[in-house]
């Protein structure tokens, strides 16, 4: 825990239970008193992937919350959001919240599972695009991987949930685990397309997927476990119809990082919408 001013800085991480695993988020539960740059300046002093800024409860569970990384502020982030959520109901206990994002309302909520704490979020109304050949070339030779690299049953697109995220699937399991890449390059792409992340696929079976997302924009060469990218995801199986109308899908993250981490997604029949849930725990 720290403090920057009068705002008191707490530290999760979401999708592990594990401190040393999932993705850590910056947690502010009362930024009444920041304003943009002072957000900006505590999201960067951090140096997480996310951090996530919290205002105004209405007395109805709800709140005002922004996110930033340590580069700019972003219209939604999963894992922050999970990490939001389970430091209130560790301290108001777990129900149900609703945050209002730039990207829209999005519904929380916190159930206890034995011991842990499990947070469910469930997206804006989500939507996939065709991504531009010459897009995916762009992004294939920024990640230095042949189109040959990539799973023809998986096509590149663009999906959001919250915030935009271009599908990339892998063959190959060690494709996915050979990532170095060109981050100007990426960073450029990702800017003129305006990407949050690029959510890169191995699909291990029907209902079980290993995903990694390079983060560039963000300052941060790889986002550990990515709750908006796995939303977009969910909608992406969807639409292509890789996955039932109720479907429960697993998404291992992390552990090319050595931070493993699992998000779980679940597609509902006549619900649009994508929910992510995750554990996390409080760092430090």
């Amino acid at each position: 825990m720290s403090s920057h001013g009068s705002a008191e800085v707490l530290r999760y991480t979401a999708f592990s239970a594990d401190p040393e695993g999932g993705n850590p988020a910056g947690v502010v539960l009362d930024a009444s008193g920041l304003d943009d740059t002072a957000m900006l300046a505590v999201a960067a002093d951090l140096g997480y992937s996310e951090s996530a800024f919290l205002t105004a409860p209405d007395g109805h569970g709800g709140y005002t919350v922004r996110y930033f990384s340590p580069k700019a502020e972003v219209p939604f982030c999963g894992h922050a959001t999970v990490a939001a959520a389970l430091a209130l109901a560790e301290r108001d206990g777990p129900g149900d919240l609703v945050f209002s994002t730039p990207a829209g309302t999005v519904p929380v909520s916190v159930v206890r599972e034995g011991g842990e704490l499990r947070a469910t979020l469930t997206s804006v109304e989500p939507h996939t695009e065709d991504a531009a050949p010459e897009d995916v070339a762009e992004a294939l030779a920024a990640l230095d991987w042949p189109a040959t690299g990539l799973d023809p049953a998986l096509p590149p697109r663009i999906a959001y949930a919250g915030a935009r995220h271009l599908v990339l699937a892998a063959a190959t399991r060690e494709r996915l685990a050979d990532l170095s890449y060109d981050f100007a390059r990426l960073e450029a792409l990702m800017r003129r397309l305006d990407l949050t992340t690029v959510q890169l696929v191995w699909r291990e079976s029907g209902s079980v997927f290993h995903v990694r997302d390079p983060f560039p924009v963000g300052g941060v060469v790889e986002d550990p476990a990515t709750g908006a990218a796995a939303a977009a995801f969910g909608a992406y199986a969807r639409e292509l119809g890789l996955v039932p109308e109720d479907a429960v899908l697993t998404l291992h993250q992390g552990a090319d990082m050595g931070r493993p981490g699992t998000l779980t997604v679940e597609l509902r029949s006549g619900d649009t919408r994508v929910r992510v849930s995750g554990t996390g725990t409080r760092i430090g």
